[in-house]
């Protein structure tokens, strides 16, 4: 037990200050052993098949999708789907270590050329992936240097203190605060009080019906409230680890201080006003390079879409959607491909723009007043010039606005080491980054390739295909690159979603076609996703060859 006493500020609602007295005062014993891990896991599952529905209704009413909707399987996918697929994953890890004494990889390790070591973890063993997502693969690249020689870091499985951590909660993607808070207290043994961000704090009660056996088990604590409530929870000496998913401003204000001189001095002496660990997750400007060659017209187009995806998501308020197309300038199909985004952009209605500041944002980044401020319409911008439009490369916008540049180069594989080196140096932020690549060079230059990859700077990598499943499979460990500290820190420091307990983790990749059948279930085109997702759930909430066979039938059918 905490025997230090939490101090709320006048400003603190009373749910905030006894929440905080719960955490601090509970008896209940200090270690979380691994049976104790697996039957909350299993609980949590249960009672999130009892909150999903409604979960995905306030999500709709608040962003204000429509009810039939193929927009509606957003919040399906990025909610509930995404919180069963971790639960399940751990599960199925736990299970293999208690039984074992190891995680399950779904395949061998390999020491690679790059001197990193390549573990397989997609697709995962038994949930069917290699049947539901045929043709993609991911692993994880782990740095095994400076005395990290094991595969495997289970020392939070023994983790006997329980310490208390403040989660601040992200306000855009819901399964965001939800896996964080799993990962903190299923994976590293923690006991953590969320606060929940203004934006989607409607999701309170449904979180607590989902998680009711962590608050049950003293574990968890829920709350809501403005930034002055979060500035105070901050100040709680109770706290002795900090999670941040959000803005590098915001982070630097609660680390650094609210004023920039204040900000400036700390740094300058190294003296955070915090003395914890604090982990984050801040944002990128996500960068899609493509490398040039012969694409089919049926290659052309799948990318296309898949890039637009990656834009309208979410009315595009996500850390990984698409920020910058780094095409090739000399690339024959460059206006041609350029050209499909934009005609597929113009076939989507814009969407309603829930995020706080977000026409200001798309006034400064597409250069002009949007013509509804409610809902932003889509922009691509082609040829910029990072010259003459320095925010466009070095600040995450968080609106609907995407740039293209060109960058030259006699070859492909010249091009791309550019293209590498320009992400790395002149691109901020070091979360996820996609590169597109034609299938003879992904053959004839696969050496060529493995070296970009370990190269590029990023904590996610795909090949081919929008991260963004990098942080939905799960068994991929998130985060931004390693080697940011507090006073740069970039896309965030940690990782979440480590679901194999892997140690040294560099970066992870996902690999995939040009095209994929059946059609992505992501894809704004998709016929019923919402049915394909809900299907998902009952496959993750409760794994069968009979729920497989429902998610098949629903691609065909809703």
């Amino acid at each position: 037990m905490i025997q230090q006493q939490p101090h709320v500020s006048d400003e603190a609602a009373p749910a905030v200050a006894q929440a905080l007295l719960d955490l601090t005062t509970d008896d209940s014993p200090r270690s979380l052993p691994l049976e104790e891990r697996m039957r909350l896991t299993r609980e949590c599952l249960s009672c999130l098949s009892t909150a999903a529905r409604e979960w995905v209704s306030l999500s709709c009413r608040a962003k204000r999708i429509p009810e039939g909707s193929p927009v509606r399987a957003e919040e399906v996918l990025a909610g509930p789907v995404s919180v069963a697929r971790y639960l399940q994953v751990l599960l199925l890890s736990f299970k293999s270590i208690a039984r074992t004494g190891a995680p399950p990889l779904p395949g061998t390790p390999v020491d690679s050329k790059t001197g990193l070591t390549r573990v397989p973890v997609f697709p995962a063993s038994g949930i069917y992936d290699s049947l539901v997502f045929y043709g993609l693969k991911a692993e994880a690249w782990l740095n095994r240097s400076e005395g990290n020689s094991g595969l495997f870091d289970l020392s939070v499985l023994e983790n006997h203190a329980r310490p208390l951590t403040l989660v601040l909660g992200a306000g855009n993607v819901s399964a965001i605060p939800a896996t964080d808070v799993l990962t903190k207290i299923l994976q590293e043994g923690e006991r953590v009080l969320l606060k929940m961000n203004p934006v989607n704090e409607y999701l309170q009660p449904v979180f607590e019906r989902a998680f009711q056996p962590l608050i049950a088990a003293g574990l968890l604590r829920i709350v809501c409230g403005d930034s002055g409530i979060g500035a105070s929870l901050v100040e709680q000496p109770v706290f002795e680890r900090i999670h941040i998913t959000g803005s590098t401003q915001t982070h630097d204000a609660i680390v650094w201080g609210a004023t920039s001189d204040e900000r400036s001095t700390r740094k300058e002496e190294n003296q955070p006003r915090l003395q914890v660990p604090i982990t984050s997750e801040l944002g990128n400007v996500s960068p899609w390079i493509v490398v040039p060659g012969e694409y089919s017209e049926k290659q052309l187009r799948f990318q296309a879409e898949n890039v637009v995806a990656s834009i309208v998501n979410n009315a595009s308020f996500n850390c990984l959607a698409t920020k910058l197309i780094v095409t090739a300038a000399h690339w024959k199909q460059r206006d041609r491909f350029l050209s499909l985004i934009e005609e597929r952009l113009s076939q989507i209605p814009p969407r309603y723009a829930y995020y706080p500041g977000a026409a200001d944002r798309w006034d400064r980044f597409a250069g002009e007043l949007p013509p509804d401020e409610e809902y932003l319409p889509w922009k691509l911008m082609r040829d910029a010039d990072p010259s003459e439009s320095p925010h466009l490369f070095q600040e995450e916008s968080f609106v609907c606005v995407c740039a293209e540049t060109a960058l030259g180069g006699d070859s492909a594989v010249e091009f791309l080491g550019r293209a590498v080196s320009f992400v790395n140096e002149e691109v901020w932020g070091t979360l996820c980054a996609t590169i597109t690549v034609p299938d003879r060079f992904r053959k004839q230059q696969a050496d060529q390739l493995e070296q970009a990859i370990a190269r590029l700077n990023y904590g996610a990598v795909a090949i081919n295909h929008w991260p963004a499943l990098n942080y939905a499979f799960m068994t991929t460990p998130w985060g931004g690159a390693p080697g940011a500290d507090l006073r740069d820190v970039a896309s965030g420091i940690g990782n979440v979603h480590n679901t194999y307990f892997l140690a040294g983790v560099e970066k992870t990749v996902l690999f995939g076609p040009l095209t994929l059948i059946p059609h992505p279930v992501w894809f704004a085109s998709h016929p019923h996703p919402e049915a394909v997702g809900w299907r998902l759930f009952d496959l993750y909430t409760r794994p069968s060859l009979g729920g497989l066979m429902k998610v098949g039938l629903s691609v065909v059918k809703p």
